[in-house]
Order: C-alpha cells, then structure tokens, then sequence
C-alpha cells in the first residue's frame, strides 16, 4: 500500500486506545429549527426538571452549540449558567430569561462582546420537557402576511369570476331576441270562474247599498210624465206642453238648492 495513502488517513480513526479517541467536531445547530422539536422521556423519569438541572437537559438536544461558554464551564466543572462566569468571557452563551418550574423554561442565546454588551441572536423554550425553537419575530410577520395577502387575492379571485358570470349573462340576454307576446291570448276558463268566485266572495262581505235620496218637492219624473201624455193623447185633446223640469230645464240660478 502506497505510504501517502496511510500518512492521509483521518486523524479521528480509532486506534484502539478509547482516552485517546477524539470525537469529530459537531456542526453548530442552524438558524431555522423551528420545524422540529425534542424530547427525552427517559432523562425526564430519572431527573427533575429545575434550575439546576435544566441547562443539561438543553444541552442533550440539537439545538445545543457545545462551541458556547457554557460548555467551556462545563468542562471546569462549574455551572453553565453561572452570571459571573460568563460575564468575564466574550462569545456565544445561553442565559435562562425566564422559568415557571417546572412546566416552562425560556433559553435565549446570545453573543457576548463585553461585560454589559450581549447581542439576543435566538429564543428556545422547555415546554412540558418538550424542547423548541421560538420563531423570529420577522418569520410571525412574514408568514401572516403571506396568509392576510393570499385571503386577500383569493377574495378578489372569487369576486372577479362572479362579475364575470353576470357579465356572462348579461351579454347573452341582450343578444337573444325579445319574445313578441301573440296579439289574440287564450283565455282560460277556469282563471275566469275563479276570478268570479272571488268577485262573488268579496260582494257577499260588503254592506247592502242604501237606498236612493227621496225626489225634490214638486218633481215629476220622466216616467210620470210619459204616462200623463198617453193619457193626453187617447182623449184626443189638443197638444200641451211638456211640464218644465224645475231642476234640469231652469237653468243653475233657478234650481232648487238643499
């Protein structure tokens, strides 16, 4: 076997000595993990969920960057989320911002430039032990957005296809000739007894008419008059004639007034 083959060979392969063994260098978690979630139920049995606790549970799941800090102190054996620790050292840290034990832990990750000067870069969140990332803030608007502006156009998708039907018909109803009524209709019997029977049912509810006004003293009516000139004519006596109407025949000044 060629020499420079063995001479290239990974520095990491195991030699047979598990001291010296080094573990490969883990890729840092990215930025967006908020897609997944993570959660051990078998270290949530054997350990409690505390201030004390906690920062070793954060530290199983993949969200954990073990190039932080907290790490370095780890590995000196004091504790990862010791204030004044980390406040003389400069990088990536996580810090608890807020706790309700045992139910809720709030991780921000943050990068260190000076004892009062840290950049907020992450939020992560213990919820019931299950461990997620919190959205960024311009990820919520983004994708609310999004939604107002898809609702938005599908309404005047919705709204442009209505007025497109009315349009539709519109068009049609003008084209199509106008229908010419026949001049002579069929009349329907039955529609005529029944608008009679109604006539009829309205007429029986009415009150009776009431009888005609008396005639005016001294009025002689037309039939009276036509009886008495018979008369006149079966003696064969001379022509008279005819009696004036006191109310048609004398004219508006002279008519009797009531």
């Amino acid at each position: 076997m060629d020499a420079s083959l063995l001479s290239s060979a990974p520095a990491d392969t195991f030699n047979g000595n598990a001291a010296e063994q080094i573990a490969p260098p883990m890729q840092p978690p990215g930025t967006d993990m908020t897609g997944i979630c993570f959660r051990d139920q078998l270290w949530i049995n054997s350990y409690p969920l505390d201030r004390n606790y906690v920062f070793d549970y954060f530290a199983l799941s993949p969200f954990y960057d073990i190039t932080c800090n907290n790490e370095i102190l780890r590995r000196r054996s004091v504790h990862p989320l010791d204030h004044s620790q980390l406040s003389k050292m400069t990088g990536l840290e996580y810090v608890i911002s807020d706790a309700t034990e045992p139910n809720l832990f709030v991780f921000r990750k943050q990068k260190r430039d000076g004892p009062e000067k840290v950049t907020p870069m992450l939020t992560y969140y213990i919820l019931d032990g299950t461990i997620y990332q919190a959205p960024q803030l311009c990820s919520v608007f983004a994708a609310r957005v999004g939604r107002t502006i898809y609702q938005i156009s599908n309404a005047f998708s919705v709204a442009a296809s209505k007025l497109e039907t009315v349009r539709q018909v519109d068009v049609k109803s003008q084209n199509e000739p106008s229908e010419t009524k026949p001049a002579s209709e069929t009349v329907d019997l039955k529609e005529v007894k029944r608008v009679d029977l109604i006539l009829k049912s309205l007429y029986s509810k009415l009150p009776p008419a009431p009888p005609p006004p008396p005639f005016p003293e001294g009025y002689v009516s037309q039939e009276a008059l036509g009886e008495k000139e018979e008369e006149v004519g079966t003696q064969g006596g001379e022509s008279q004639q005819p009696q004036i109407d006191p109310i048609i025949d004398q004219g508006p000044a002279k008519r009797m007034k009531f």
